[in-house]
């Protein structure tokens, strides 16, 4: 145990009672910490293993507190993600049209698809008792139909052809009609079954889609110094409608990788914010328990290699820290480790400004846990759009690597002072895990789940 925590074992409960927390908005119990018992977790999901392997570069991911696979793989003991093409049949057009597994969902095989993806869980995740982030890339089709535009609207026109083929008198409405309602309820049914499917498997998995939910706020305006971020109504609208989808997941993994336009700007964190924002609202669709919400983050802009601004972190990591998701995780492609400069690069970053920033927010996560709800719940900002995020203080905390053998990689140095305690109580409040509740979440009772 670091010096900050037993100085915050003999402190803060003392300090917990002069200053009782003025409430915020109230919060239903979510589940325990995903991974590691820790309130924030950054879980690490990139193919990254040839760093070492090849060119003898270890990128030293458990230093700074970063949840990763053995040897970086994409499907692990702490994160399995499954993409289009193995996972069952996932009817999909390839970029030149081409129809595979039916093409759309209507006209595929959900049995075979069940089957398969049966066997392919089985495969890749062995251990029937798995208890780590389980995620489902399909991006080819979304199961809203009015928002299959632009690439994706050819699954609207060839499932207005299967109906048209069928019943060629009836009128352009007819057929439109007919078609949504048949493409959603088989998209219903392959994404739904699947969910039920895995769970069945390996029950203990944080099963969820990629980019699911998502507001769809980056469409307009995004280069404008008047975005505003928010998700718009006929947006939520929609994703309310998906309540099916809410409720068969474990987790929600929202996407929110920034585009080169928003860097540094305040336009990102209205972005962010509000898309964490979504997913949280969506993530309390059960009655009792609200879902962990884990959005995936990049270190990299879309489409380059430039590392995030420290600021960017803040409006990322710090962000999703500050509104209570249960962590984030970062996702890579091949890019990273595609040569030994690659690898010089992403090292670089993790050593210096990524690792040492993501230390300081889950440390801070797990003080403001310890100190304010008796390491039984998280700590959530009270006022939602505040500029307010669980840092260390500077001034009373430093990060120091642990040359001792056998020990932690790192050791938190310091006291969490009277007055940093007083901020965390100002700012936040608590939301507890299930089965706890109370302002401090020092009352043990049972729920339902």
């Amino acid at each position: 145990m670091s010096r900050a925590a037993i100085t915050l074992v003999r402190t803060g409960i003392i300090l917990l009672w002069l200053y009782p927390l003025t409430p915020g908005r109230e919060r239903k119990q979510t589940k325990w910490p995903v991974i590691s018992d820790k309130p924030f977790i950054v879980v690490w999901n990139a193919p990254t293993a040839n760093c070492k392997s090849v060119y003898g570069i270890d990128l030293g991911l458990d230093v700074f507190d970063i949840v990763a696979n053995q040897n970086a793989t994409f499907i692990g003991q702490n994160i399995t993600i499954f993409y289009y093409d193995n996972l069952g049949y996932y009817p999909y057009y390839t970029a030149a049209g081409a129809s595979v597994n039916g093409g759309v969902p209507q006209n595929g095989s959900l049995k075979a698809h069940l089957a398969k993806a049966q066997a392919d869980m089985e495969k890749e995740i062995p251990l029937t008792d798995y208890s780590g982030l389980s995620v489902i890339d399909w991006e080819a089709w979304r199961p809203s139909w009015i928002r299959n535009w632009a690439k994706q609207a050819i699954y609207r026109q060839k499932s207005e052809e299967l109906v048209r083929e069928e019943h060629p008198r009836w009128p352009e409405s007819q057929v439109t009609r007919q078609a949504q309602v048949e493409f959603e309820q088989e998209a219903q049914a392959f994404m739904g079954q699947t969910l039920k499917l895995a769970k069945g498997l390996r029950p203990s998995g944080l099963w969820g889609y990629y980019g699911f939910p998502c507001c769809y706020n980056s469409i307009d305006g995004m280069a404008s110094e008047n975005y505003t971020g928010k998700c718009p109504d006929v947006e939520k609208e929609r994703n309310d409608r998906l309540g099916w989808l809410w409720r068969e997941s474990v987790a929600l993994y929202p996407s929110i990788y920034l585009n080169e336009q928003l860097r540094s700007s305040q336009r990102a964190l209205k972005y962010v914010h509000h898309r964490v924002g979504e997913a949280l609202r969506l993530a309390e669709v059960r009655e009792n328990v609200s879902l962990p919400v884990l959005p995936y983050a990049r270190i990299v802009y879309v489409s380059t290699m430039d590392i995030l601004t420290q600021i960017d972190l803040v409006h990322t990591i710090g962000e999703s820290a500050a509104m209570g998701a249960a962590g984030v995780v970062l996702w890579g492609n091949g890019d990273y480790a595609r040569s030994q400069e690659s690898c010089e690069v992403v090292k670089a970053y993790i050593s210096g400004v990524l690792g040492h920033y993501i230390v300081n927010v889950t440390s801070a996560a797990a003080l403001c846990a310890r100190a304010l709800c008796s390491s039984h719940g998280r700590c959530v900002r009270k006022d939602e759009g505040a500029r307010i995020y669980l840092h260390l203080n500077p001034e009373t905390f430093t990060v120091r690597r642990n040359l001792e053998p056998g020990g932690p990689h790192f050791l938190l140095w310091g006291n969490l002072a009277e007055e940093d305690l007083k901020r965390m109580q100002d700012s936040f409040q608590c939301q507890c895990y299930w089965g706890w509740k109370g302002t401090h979440c020092q009352e043990s009772h049972s729920i339902e789940n």
